[in-house]
């Protein structure tokens, strides 16, 4: 087979698949939207299962589920015969995935589940199976054509696609927004780009802090120590009047020879770009970039006039922050 041909082949596993879910968008109704607000409500565990490649899907969406707050995992069906549905309580939801709905490995979960009152929530292709019959939620994945006539492809690439539209349709149900995500994506890249200015920013003696009635000559040497190129200016209050830059004391000094009598309320630029310490990082370098600035101030919502930090451009770029 010469490279045409495989490219030839994958437009075609890609065209069945785009079929599917297209299918699968059309066959979306009241049934979704009762396992959605079943799953933001579930006051424990969401349990998936499945067998073969239905399994693997399961503990992808099971992994999402928990990644966008709703505690689940997948629960092996070859095991679950064996103690294993001892993990399941009545409090918990059971998702379970089949696309035919009949696997012999399913019914004594199935079963275990109608016996205890636990909620079923079927995601299958047949409505004539063990499963759906079951379910007390019905998802129903149409039929499909998958690769070769026979592997699992546009079938599993439905229910994972149907697994992630719950999750994230329960995420925003429960209102579950970047900062509750952060919270559980602590590392990684992913965690950076979750980083607030709280998380980066300066804070106590790393401030450049002057009084407004300071003379420039010892302003400058705050200014030379603390090496952030900046200056906060406050007055006794510890209100925040206005900010001095390293650039705005070059060019003032070429033209008034004496800066350094003068008080830095003189030169300040008043009323600095403050910006609140739970937004985002990334959204803070965007305002930097914007504004052509290097540091922004930091305040707490409750006081807006009062700087709690500083974060410069370095800050955020030290965590590969885009």
């Amino acid at each position: 087979m010469n490279k045409k041909k495989f490219i030839s082949v994958a437009n075609d596993v890609i065209n069945l698949e785009i079929k599917a879910l297209q299918k699968l968008k059309k066959n979306i109704n009241n049934s979704f939207g009762k396992a959605v607000i079943q799953i933001a409500k579930c006051q424990s565990k969401v349990v998936l299962c499945g067998v073969g490649k239905s399994g693997l899907i399961a503990s992808k969406i099971a992994a999402t589920l928990s990644s966008v707050g709703t505690p689940s995992f997948n629960l092996s069906a070859s095991n679950s015969s064996h103690g294993d549905l001892g993990s399941i309580t009545r409090k918990d939801i059971l998702i379970i995935i089949s696309n035919s709905g009949q696997t012999s490995e399913l019914k004594n979960i199935i079963q275990f589940a109608n016996r205890n009152k636990i909620l079923l929530i079927g995601i299958v292709s047949k409505k004539d199976s063990i499963l759906y019959k079951a379910s007390d939620i019905k998802l129903l994945i149409p039929h499909v054509k998958e690769s070769e006539g026979i592997v699992p492809t546009s079938s599993t690439t439905a229910q994972l696609a149907l697994g992630d539209a719950l999750a994230i349709a329960s995420m925003k149900y429960k209102k579950f927004d970047k900062l509750d995500f952060k919270k559980i994506h602590p590392a990684g890249n992913l965690g950076n780009q979750l980083k607030t200015v709280e998380d980066v920013m300066l804070i106590g003696n790393k401030i450049p802090f002057v009084n407004e009635n300071l003379k420039m000559k010892k302003a400058l040497k705050v200014l030379s120590d603390k090496q952030l190129g900046v200056l906060i200016v406050q007055n006794k209050k510890k209100k925040t009047l206005g900010i001095i830059t390293d650039g705005q004391v070059r060019r003032f000094n070429q033209k008034n020879s004496s800066l350094h009598v003068m008080s830095t309320k003189t030169i300040m630029t008043k009323n600095p770009v403050s910006v609140d310490k739970n937004i985002l990082a990334a959204k803070a370098l965007s305002i930097m970039n914007n504004r052509k600035i290097t540091s922004l101030c930091v305040h707490d919502k409750k006081n807006k006039s009062k700087t709690i930090g500083i974060v410069h451009i370095h800050n955020i770029l030290h965590f590969n922050i885009s």
